[in-house]
């Protein structure tokens, strides 16, 4: 049954975009396994079957599946180092994706939207806990600003067609998610499938494996299943407009050594562990190297050095 404004609605009709996504496949697996309710209907939408940068082929879709509800999964994403290269890409990709299906689902009496951000749509200079209040406070990392930007335009999209027509479309913002198909590639994944597929080919190989950075920075992880389970009662609950941040509480937040440990002892790698500093494919200059030549050059240039 098609829905009215004031959110009656018969059986739910629930379309899933970017359906054969991490988030979209767990969100299937939750509905078979009992997460579903009788009568309803849950259609998955890939890219393969429609292209929503396309209004028209958008339009199609909502046309031939005709929803009562959507929870819009779909963008066009990359690790940092795509996102790096291509922010103008990842811009005007996601405005078109998010505008077409809020535009859409509007159009056609869609009961609620629950649309996926990410929690790099929050400033880049910010205090923590962070809460969901801050998204707008001030300019996210310049690494990925154009995907950043994308996903905050949906917040504004919402806020305005809430104020404009009564809708109750919402969004939420998980932390760092994994589970099964997620994208494993190891240059433009994210940290946890990239940090998988390394450690499956160091064992497969009986190499070390190099993980970059500290090891010490804070992640709050989220499976894919619990994260599927929340966007359902999401879908179900929750009545506001506000986005919500899905994410694990503080005190489970863990360290990026705590993830490589926790993968070591899952593959069962018994290998060595390179923690490094530096960048991919970046060679510092040796420390004792670096300190000789400044201090040739100060001893050389002393009578006209800063000082």
């Amino acid at each position: 049954w098609s829905g009215s404004m004031d959110g009656s609605v018969g059986p739910m009709r629930v379309l899933v975009t970017g359906g054969s996504g991490l988030v979209g496949r767990a969100i299937e697996r939750v509905v078979k396994e009992g997460g579903g309710r009788e009568g309803e209907k849950w259609i998955f939408l890939s890219s393969k079957e429609a292209n929503l940068v396309s209004a028209q082929e958008t339009r199609a879709a909502f046309e031939k599946h005709r929803p009562t509800h959507v929870i819009h999964l779909a963008a066009m994403v990359g690790g940092l180092y795509r996102n790096m290269r291509q922010n103008l890409d990842f811009w005007r990709n996601n405005v078109h994706i998010n505008d077409n299906v809020l535009n859409m689902s509007h159009e056609f009496g869609v009961v609620k939207v629950v649309s996926c951000l990410s929690t790099c749509v929050f400033p880049d200079k910010t205090t923590y806990p962070i809460d969901e209040t801050m998204m707008h406070n001030g300019a996210p990392h310049d690494s990925n600003y154009g995907y950043a930007y994308a996903k905050r335009m949906i917040d504004v999209h919402n806020r305005a067609l809430f104020q404009q027509y009564g809708r109750k479309y919402t969004a939420v913002i998980p932390t760092n998610m994994f589970g099964a198909h997620d994208n494993y590639n190891i240059e433009d994944g994210h940290v946890m499938p990239g940090l998988i597929h390394k450690t499956y080919l160091a064992k497969k190989e009986g190499k070390p494996l190099q993980v970059w950075g500290s090891g010490r920075a804070l992640r709050q992880f989220i499976y894919s299943l619990d994260l599927a389970r929340l966007f359902l009662w999401v879908l179900r609950e929750y009545d506001e407009v506000e986005p919500i941040i899905l994410s694990v509480g503080e005190e489970d937040e863990l360290t990026v050594k705590d993830a490589v440990d926790a993968v070591v002892e899952a593959f069962g790698f018994e290998g060595e562990v390179i923690v490094s500093f530096h960048t991919n494919n970046f060679k510092f200059t040796p420390f004792k190297q670096a300190v000789k030549e400044t201090c040739d050059w100060f001893a050389a240039n002393y009578d006209t050095a800063r000082k």
